[in-house]
């Protein structure tokens, strides 16, 4: 047990000494968790998500003899049915699962059959670094309570994408998007609302659309559903004609949207990472010319979280691999717009100065907005809406 982890203990006790039964307990998982394979299930659809996966491999390796094997997932949903169906099977223990990145309507039907292992957030040494008063969202996903079986490791925030030498004052409102879109047609697209940040684009929409917003964080209803999204679906319908192909095809994913805007066949683009533009344009699958902005009534913002099925095989291992993304160079890493340029969930002013020197030389490149630019993040709506609204679209494009 290090001096820095002892001090992390303390913090998160509120004492000026380690608590020996804390100390003790990760000093057996650290020692159990040594020479474990953790399988991490994880989305793979974009090169430096999983070229940051790969360096945290790494150092998992040179740290703590945990080899990390990324599981590239096309969709969270094919974790959870692996694990629903080990259940199943009354496969309690040594399951193919060790790690999953999970949010929304995946927890939710986790956390409700009881496939979680936890809690364990507050297990790990540097989840007293996490900001859970100034980030709310890193304990609450989609307004369902984490109550420690998810550990935070990213920020998420909405914005979008311009070609600012083709739109140099872009809509600043998702009506304002629609007119646009009328008056540019085939310039704007958003991926299928299949995956989640299709589905993002609508909830968006809704979030500025609905008449009363707050009933957004309760459970959609069969009774309320169409009522409360009526002015999404009027909006949609009179934008739909007028997007990229005639609306008649969509892309399957951020990346592929992201290729649109590259070839230059589109001109604005949403995003799920305040950072993407600036990536983009430093790897060379933007122009240079591109800029990010937000709405002028604010975006929805969330956190990416990791959970441990409750029959994992390696625990021990994903455990130390979820406080190992906890950690300020990890964050830094994370943040670094040459990596993935996610915000980061800890609270800087708990580093010591040499970890917060880490954030601090990070650039900022012309193409990211500062937090006072981004400004304080919408909630997500319960993870109810969007599984419907989902639905809702794929029989409306399907007609």
């Amino acid at each position: 047990m290090t001096l820095t982890r002892r001090r992390l203990f303390a913090a998160a006790a509120g004492l000026g000494a380690a608590r020996p039964a804390a100390a003790a307990a990760w000093a057996e998982i650290e020692r159990a968790g040594r020479g474990q394979t953790v399988f991490w299930n994880a989305w793979g659809g974009d090169e430096r998500t999983n070229a940051f996966i790969a360096w945290a491999a790494g150092r998992m390796a040179g740290d703590h003899g945990v080899e990390v094997r990324h599981v590239r997932l096309r969709d969270t949903a094919e974790a959870v049915t692996r694990v629903v169906a080990e259940k199943a099977a009354g496969r309690s223990a040594g399951g193919s699962v060790d790690l999953i990145w999970i949010n929304g309507p995946n927890f939710l039907a986790m956390k409700q059959q009881g496939l979680l292992h936890g809690p364990v957030l507050d297990l790990l040494p540097h989840a007293a670094l996490v900001d859970r008063e100034g980030k709310p969202a890193t304990l609450v996903d989609f307004t369902v309570p984490t109550e420690g079986y998810e550990v935070p490791w990213r920020m998420a925030r909405v914005v979008f994408v311009h070609d600012a030498a083709r739109v140099p004052a872009p809509p600043r409102s998702m009506a304002a998007l629609a007119d646009w879109a009328v008056v540019h047609p085939g310039r704007l697209a958003h991926p299928s609302v299949r995956n989640f940040l299709g589905a993002t684009f609508l909830k968006q929409a809704l979030a500025e659309l609905a008449a009363d917003a707050t009933v957004l964080q309760a459970p959609a209803t069969d009774d309320n559903f169409m009522p409360v999204t009526a002015p999404l679906w009027a909006w949609y319908g009179a934008m739909r004609p007028h997007l990229w192909r005639g609306g008649r095809n969509f892309p399957d994913s951020g990346p592929s949207l992201r290729g649109l805007m590259n070839d230059g066949e589109i001109d604005i683009m949403i995003s799920f990472n305040p950072s993407e533009a600036s990536v983009a344009i430093a790897n060379g699958t933007l122009p240079p010319s591109v800029r990010t902005f937000v709405l002028a009534g604010g975006t929805i913002g969330n956190c990416s979280f990791n959970a441990i099925p409750f029959n994992a095989a390696h625990k021990e291992g994903a455990l130390l691999l979820c406080d190992f993304l906890l950690t300020p160079e990890a964050q830094a890493k994370a943040m670094d717009p040459a990596m993935m340029g996610s915000p980061t969930v800890l609270a800087l002013d708990r580093l010591a100065p040499a970890e917060r020197k880490r954030f601090d030389d990070l650039p900022r490149p012309p193409a990211t907005l500062s937090d006072g630019e981004l400004g304080r993040p919408l909630p997500e709506p319960h993870p109810s809406w969007m599984t419907r609204i989902a639905t809702a679209w794929e029989t409306l494009v399907n007609a």
